[in-house]
């Protein structure tokens, strides 16, 4: 068994005013119940006492929990690195300032593709142009930005221009992630499967971009297995370096646990400690390692 986990995911809501076809939110995402400040302090203090080492808050979009930057703080009280991870939208340049003061080092922020059309087709909202004025913001602020794509058939034929919109936004990181069938992805998989020439040709694409940009933008290309002779590990294994709390509080080994394995019972932060969890907890050891 992995000593401690190396991050926690913090997924704070389901809430998103964005409606991605990939969105990995349950199809019947409840928005009640969700955990409280305090819940949410104590969540926190567990993983850093766990050894945890980072922190992203995700959702859902983040940004709608107006406690937000109490989180932010609480986690730099206990010297987490903090992440946001956001589609930017109700990103203002006070917001920004606000967040980087309450201690937040990084920004990820969610980009559907570089063209302004596709991406606001792709988001069901016309956002791509808050997107570039955000990611100006976080830049001018000094917050440490790194940009993430989801790629899928209506937009992995364009990795080339949006690695390029990356550079020119001024991106220390690039996060290509192949999408995963879970939620309203799955539901919309015929849709957005790409082609096997697709993804090859992207895989190439990428490790390209990765010499060419080494030294100065890290890639990092979530490998797809769509069309792979086997499943490859989750998330460097199960149960190994990473913690995901679910809006409710559900505990989970990585995001998508729950709906991989339906019938695998997964323990809440509100009625057992993160420690005894990942020590523990039948869901954490059954498949841990794998």
């Amino acid at each position: 068994m992995a000593s401690r986990p190396y991050a926690l995911l913090a997924e704070l809501t389901y809430r998103c005013p964005l409606h991605c076809p990939y969105c990995s939110n349950p199809t019947r995402a409840r928005n009640d119940h969700q955990l409280t400040t305090d819940e949410w302090k104590r969540v926190i203090r567990e993983a850093a006492a766990l050894g945890v080492l980072q922190i992203g808050f995700s959702g859902g979009e983040p940004l709608v929990r107006r406690d937000l930057t109490d989180l932010i703080r609480a986690a730099r009280e206990t010297n987490l690195y903090t992440n946001l991870i956001t589609s930017g939208i109700g990103l203002d340049d006070d917001r920004v300032c606000t967040l980087r003061d309450a201690g937040l080092d990084s920004i990820q922020l969610s980009f559907q593709s570089d063209s302004s059309d596709l991406a606001d087709a792709i988001a069901g909202a016309r956002a791509h142009q808050r997107k570039l004025d955000v990611a100006a913001k976080i830049r001018a602020a000094g917050i440490r930005l790194s940009l993430n794509f989801v790629i899928h058939r209506r937009n992995i034929d364009r990795l080339p221009q949006m690695i390029d919109l990356a550079e020119t936004l001024g991106a220390e990181r690039i996060e290509l992630a192949n999408v995963q069938f879970y939620g309203w992805a799955f539901v919309n998989r015929p849709a957005l499967l790409p082609t096997r020439q697709q993804v090859v040709r992207a895989r190439g694409v990428a490790t390209a971009a990765k010499a060419r940009l080494a030294g100065r933008i890290d890639i990092f290309y979530v490998l797809p297995d769509y069309y792979e002779t086997r499943p490859k590990p989750c998330l460097n294994g199960w149960g190994q370096r990473y913690i995901t709390v679910n809006p409710i509080g559900d505990v989970l080994p990585c995001p998508t646990a729950s709906s991989a394995i339906p019938d695998l019972r997964f323990e809440n932060a509100r009625a057992h400690t993160l420690d005894w969890i990942w020590r523990e907890s039948e869901s954490f050891n059954r498949f841990r390692g794998t």
